[in-house]
């Protein structure tokens, strides 16, 4: 039994990431309350971090969320009651109660944790937060309330409207705001991933800490006019553009702190935008591509239907099993332990070897189907061959899914994409920027295309680049570091160490 009761509150709080933040509770005035609890949680076979970061920012009101960083979440949203002398802060949704009071001077809370299942004394400190410039890194900003409003932005590349969500911080502001621009094929405004949602995380996140977001429907998805196979990725720039004029009239967002945050291809397309008059005031891009177009999608994996995928499993299980049953041959007839290695470790060597072939030659074939759609100015012509191409390779496969892979293969934005340099550009953004990549992305390789990207940026001296260890390309949080459901599954988790690198950056360009 994995502790099945923490295991139901981390499900819920990662549920509570996307979720509208709980009203703060009406509560009267507590000195020394505000500010940033750590200590263990207590739980059978071990200890959990726990973190209550508490804002005052009223005489009467009270917020705190809650962090459990040693598995990656944050930010769960509590209320906070006072009862005498005593505090209670209370997560609905997960159902867990920490009653405690000020202790040691003001410095401790000390109290009991319940949940369903679990009940134990917890004691937590107040985290010291040096001045800046210290050396210390100061307490994560206190989550505050926000709220959404549905939108529509006209773009002028062709006069489509665009559906989307707003999410604003609650306050007067102004706040300084970010649009969410999305990777390559029509995705909806929460990037969605079957359970897992990108840009509804990330939206969630900012607003939370003081930044607006505005992500929409991409064209020809959800609410959006428009189709995404036909529009190009100059025309996705003027979607971006005009998604940033509309942030820079309302009233409660800063237009001298808007900018864009984008994922994929969409971090090219904020470099492009950034590139041209009007600039936006900032752009993160999260794995953004340093090297061209047909290179960069020739890198990546021939797409495969599960049968492929469970044919090639067979036939690399039974190489092995091939190797292990000739080395128990060997042992039968007498061949000694270093003759047994020698032979396992030459046929290994010999089953790599076959693999980088192949993966050589599929890499060899994507660059040349991909320089035939490149170059065949007519679509017709090029479908042709491409499809000739593709039945020689893959006999076996359907009729219909080679029709389907050349329309796409030939759309105006594949054939666009595929011309597609982001280094002519580059010299000319001189806005600030942070590029994130994940080291196990296997679309857009970190090592490459950062490096691609900071020699393009070279010119600018205010551009950050940070490497996020086992990250992949969705920025996700490693597995290994997730608590399984009760079935052995794993949620998917948009990365703790992603959203706290792209806030404190924005947060921190805005007190400069």
């Amino acid at each position: 039994m994995k502790y099945t009761c923490l295991l139901a509150l981390l499900a819920i709080a990662r549920a509570g990431l996307a979720q509208t933040p709980a009203a703060p509770a009406a509560a009267t005035d507590a000195p020394g309350l505000a500010g940033l609890w750590q200590g263990p949680l207590s739980i059978p076979g071990g200890s959990l971090p726990v973190a209550f970061a508490v804002q005052q920012p009223a005489a009467n009101k009270l917020i705190a969320t809650l962090d459990l960083p040693a598995r990656r979440m944050s930010r769960l949203p509590v209320s906070v009651t006072l009862k005498g002398d005593s505090v209670v802060f209370f997560a609905a949704k997960a159902n867990c109660r920490y009653a405690c009071v000020l202790a040691n001077g003001g410095q401790e809370l000390r109290g009991t944790w319940v949940q369903p299942g679990l009940r134990v004394p917890l004691a937590l400190r107040r985290a010291a937060v040096q001045p800046a410039g210290a050396g210390a890194t100061a307490a994560a900003p206190v989550a505050t309330t926000y709220h959404i409003e549905a939108v529509t932005v006209t773009s002028p590349a062709g006069n489509v409207a665009l559906a989307g969500t707003l999410s604003i911080p609650d306050g007067p502001g102004p706040f300084p705001a970010a649009v969410l621009l999305s990777d390559m094929g029509g995705q909806d405004r929460d990037a969605r991933q079957g359970r897992y949602r990108l840009f509804a995380d990330i939206a969630t996140s900012m607003a939370r800490q003081g930044i607006a977001v505005l992500r929409l429907d991409d064209r020809g998805v959800g609410q959006s006019g428009g189709d995404s196979r036909q529009a190009t990725t100059a025309d996705l720039v003027r979607d971006a553009q005009a998604a940033l004029s509309y942030l820079r009239v309302r009233s409660s967002i800063d237009p001298a702190r808007t900018g864009f945050i984008g994922h994929g291809e969409g971090g090219n397309v904020a470099l492009l935008a950034a590139a041209q008059p009007q600039p936006p005031s900032f752009v993160v891009g999260l794995a953004a591509a340093g090297l061209g177009g047909l290179e960069l999608l020739a890198a990546q994996a021939e797409p495969a239907t599960p049968a492929d995928t469970a044919r090639a499993g067979v036939a690399r299980r039974q190489a092995l099993a091939d190797i292990a049953a000739k080395a128990k041959e060997l042992r039968a007839s007498g061949s000694n332990s270093a003759q047994i290695d020698t032979y396992v470790a030459q046929q290994t060597l010999k089953l790599r070897s076959a693999e980088r072939k192949q993966a050589e030659a599929m890499l060899k074939f994507r660059r040349a189907m991909f320089e035939i759609v490149r170059q065949t100015a007519n679509r017709e012509q090029a479908q042709a061959i491409v499809a000739n191409m593709l039945r020689q390779r893959y006999p076996e496969q359907d009729a219909a899914l080679t029709r389907s892979r050349v329309e796409g293969l030939t759309t105006p934005w594949y054939r666009y994409y595929l011309t597609f340099d982001p280094q002519p550009t580059l010299a000319q953004v001189q806005c600030p920027v942070l590029l994130l990549n994940g080291t196990d992305d296997a679309e857009v390789n970190a090592a490459t295309n950062l490096t691609a990207l900071e020699k393009g940026l070279k010119t600018n001296k205010r551009v950050t680049t940070r490497r996020l260890p086992g990250v992949q390309h969705w920025f996700q949080t490693p597995a290994a570091e997730l608590i399984p459901n009760a079935d052995g599954t794993v949620d998917p988790v948009v990365s703790a160490a992603m959203l706290d690198a792209v806030r404190d950056w924005v947060l921190g360009l805005s007190r400069q």
